[in-house]
């Protein structure tokens, strides 16, 4: 290994800023990769710490060097690492695929050797950037890659320069003269260049036509937040989910622009309890859906028999990419509609994605909200399905302290409604709620959290009220959703994140089917951000990016050229009927106008020459003051004497012109008198030349005073 100076007074202007552009384009690719979020810590500090020294070396001028043989037993020692990386360590091909990009990025920024190194720098810092976008959808990238494509044109096109450069200097043995100017107008082409190629892709990805999406969405991690709505859920993951602020999706109700709606968002039901976890062994369905491409699911109001009074509600949601394979949907779901061609629906209502190549992004759905009146429910005494009381009152071993517990609660309820009620209010009222898990596995979740710790999340609650109820003959299922959302009032959506994911429970009442109870303690299953008005404007931002960038489609370019038409059709005909009525307003004015002149025309027309006449007036002003003014000194001389003198001179000439005698411009005025022939008009000429003189480069006034006697007899003469 060697270390040695490389003093920057020997570099050009051009190697230099070659040098740092390749640099922060290679800084630039990790930070987009290490903003996913998702790279590991030992690799964040070690590539970082790589990057740094690097950058130190840059800016003091010196290099340092490894050995290609040295290069070449490292990467030898890296195949055998990668191997135990991708079977052991990381356990998944991006991430050792990852970790192998980011060892040669720091092996060849500290052995380049050849100009090929060069570009292979540049083609392993977009690797990263495409690692990341494997790896997030964020908007974040976005702007990540904007950096990237300024920084890869301004390389690429000071590497040209710089091989150019060379070979000049190794012709000439010379360098280039003038270098210093360059960074200026480098910098500037490089904008340029990268301005044009993002607006040029910017209008590609927008127009040309896009069927299918997800083209590296199979090697993409899968979020954590899947395993709380699948077909088994253990007690406590979601409690984990809670714990999370990660956004998981965004969701417009129609209508709502104050955010006035506290709705559960409904996943998964889940009927069957082991007394660690529970699951959902239920068979799926297929939705039928109608020419406009809207589901029809009527499936999930299979069990209510009763009418009620409609409460519809619609709303759209956008989906950020959790992994999850689950419609969220308000209680009660009648229709959805989206970019997917098989959608099904199991028996405990629950709405899966069926179709595998496109997965959940955006849709469209509508629910009832209508529910029965409490003294509707109590009357509901009808005999309850073999179905649901088969599949909804099993009981696995339960603690013998348990169904005790639930008789006395429920001692003074006389309906299966009033047991309900009284044990939800129970628990609301006698236990706590934390996100903190227990520090052991507890052999009964269940009976540890009502008998001994008297505290926990909704799960806990939810699955407490589900078995209590089910001692008591009442069918119950836990259900796993979302609760309530932050609303934003700048894009008129709540925001639903994993803090507020939740559990709660569905009893099933005859003749008005599954009726949600909520045994957690109120308002403490979705704590409200701390959100400022800054992060909600980030957060439209993320927003719009998910939705007209990643879930970009062929449906979004139909509406888009749509909604570009039906504009453009109003801004044209908005332009035409603004014009006709600018047309018909000025027509209405002229015929007025020309109804008030034919009443008084005289006016009209005193008026008009009296507009002409001091239009005239003030054109000719100059010219009257000074028609004025010769006219005062003609008269009296003696006031001004060099003007009069000038005047009257002018006035002599174009006397003797009109005789023939004409005076040249370059003839003084002595040598004019010699020019005149006639011996009597000579006499007063050259009398009124003496006095012209001493008036006018004398300033005499007496012989100004003169001058007009003189004048006229010259005339007469």
């Amino acid at each position: 290994m060697t270390q040695s100076p490389n003093p920057s007074q020997t570099q050009s202007a051009i190697e230099r800023y070659f040098q740092v552009s390749l640099y922060l384009l290679i800084v630039t690719g990790f930070a987009t990769l290490a903003s996913t979020g998702k790279l590991d810590a030992p690799a964040l500090l070690l590539v970082s710490l790589a990057l740094l020294y690097r950058g130190y070396l840059l800016v003091c001028g010196r290099r340092l060097q490894l050995p290609e043989r040295w290069t070449s037993y490292l990467t030898l020692g890296y195949v055998v690492f990668y191997v135990c990386d991708l079977f052991f360590l990381s356990g998944s091909f991006v991430s050792a695929t990852v970790h192998l990009v980011l060892f040669t990025m720091v092996v060849k920024i500290f052995s380049v050797q050849r100009d090929r190194d060069h570009v292979y720098l540049a083609i392993i810092s977009f690797l990263s950037v495409l690692a990341a976008a494997v790896l997030t959808v964020d908007a974040v990238f976005f702007a990540s890659f904007c950096v990237f494509l300024l920084l890869a044109a301004s390389t690429f096109i000071s590497m040209e320069m710089r091989r150019s450069s060379a070979r000049a200097a190794a012709a000439f043995h010379t360098l280039p003269s003038g270098t210093r100017r360059l960074t200026g107008p480098l910098s500037t082409t490089a904008l340029a260049l990268a301005l044009g190629t993002a607006l040029g892709s910017s209008l590609i990805f927008f127009i040309m036509p896009r069927l299918s999406t997800g083209y590296l969405s199979a090697y993409a991690p899968r979020n954590a937040l899947v395993s709380g709505f699948s077909d088994e859920v253990q007690l406590g993951e979601i409690g984990q989910i809670q714990q999370s602020d990660t956004v998981v999706m965004h969701i417009q109700i129609d209508g709502d622009t104050r955010g006035v709606h506290d709705l559960k968002w409904r996943g998964v039901a889940l009927r069957a309890f082991d007394g660690v976890r529970w699951s959902n062994p239920q068979q799926q369905a297929t939705a039928l859906s109608d020419p406009d491409g809207n589901f029809d699911l009527s499936t999930t109001r299979a069990a209510t028999v009763a009418a009620l009074p409609p409460h519809l509600v619609r709303y759209r949601v956008l989906m950020e990419p959790i992994g999850a394979n689950v419609f969220f949907l308000a209680p009660r779901p009648r229709s959805l509609s989206g970019n997917y061609r098989m959608i099904t629906v199991d028996e405990g209502g629950a709405v899966y994605n069926g179709d595998r190549e496109h997965a959940i992004g955006s849709y469209r759905a509508t629910s009832d909200l209508g529910q029965p009146s409490p003294e509707e429910l109590r009357h509901a005494t009808a005999e309850i399905p073999p179905k649901i009381a088969l599949q909804y009152l099993q009981l696995p071993p339960l603690d013998p302290r348990l169904p005790p517990l639930a008789r006395d609660i429920t001692v003074l309820a006389p309906t299966a409604y009033d047991k309900a009620e009284a044990i939800e209010g129970y628990l609301q009222k006698q236990y706590g709620y934390t996100l903190q898990l227990p520090s052991s596995p507890q052999r009964d979740p269940v009976a540890y959290f009502l008998f001994e710790r008297k505290a926990g999340h909704c799960e806990f609650f939810a699955s407490s009220m589900a078995l209590m109820l089910r001692t008591l003959g009442i069918p119950a299922r836990v259900v796993n959703g979302f609760r309530g959302g932050e609303f934003n009032s700048v894009t008129g959506s709540y925001i639903v994140r994993g803090r507020d994911a939740h559990s709660w429970v569905e009893a099933y009442f005859p003749r008005y089917g599954w009726i949600t109870l909520d045994p957690t303690p109120p308002g403490a299953a979705a704590v409200p951000g701390t959100w400022n008005r800054a992060g909600l404007y980030v957060d439209a931002l993320r927003e719009f990016w998910r939705e007209w960038v990643i879930n970009y489609d062929f449906a979004h370019q139909m509406s888009l050229s749509n909604n570009v038409a039906v504009r453009s059709r109003r801004l044209v005909e908005g332009t035409r009927l603004w014009a006709s009525r600018r047309y018909a307003e000025l027509l209405e004015r002229a015929r007025q106008v020309e109804a008030q002149a034919e009443k008084s025309s005289r006016r009209i027309g005193g008026m008009a020459l009296g507009v002409i006449a001091l239009a005239i007036l003030l054109l000719n002003l100059r010219r009257l003051r000074r028609m004025v003014r010769v006219r005062r000194l003609v008269r009296n001389p003696a006031s001004a004497p060099q003007a009069a003198a000038s005047i009257w001179y002018g006035r002599m000439l174009r006397s003797l012109g009109r005789r023939g005698w004409h005076k040249l411009p370059e003839h003084t005025p002595k040598e004019f008198v010699g020019t005149i022939r006639d011996v009597k008009l000579r006499g007063p000429v050259a009398a009124f030349t003496d006095h012209y003189e001493r008036a006018r480069f004398g300033k005499s006034a007496q012989d100004a005073q003169a001058l007009p006697e003189i004048y006229e007899e010259i005339r007469k003469s």
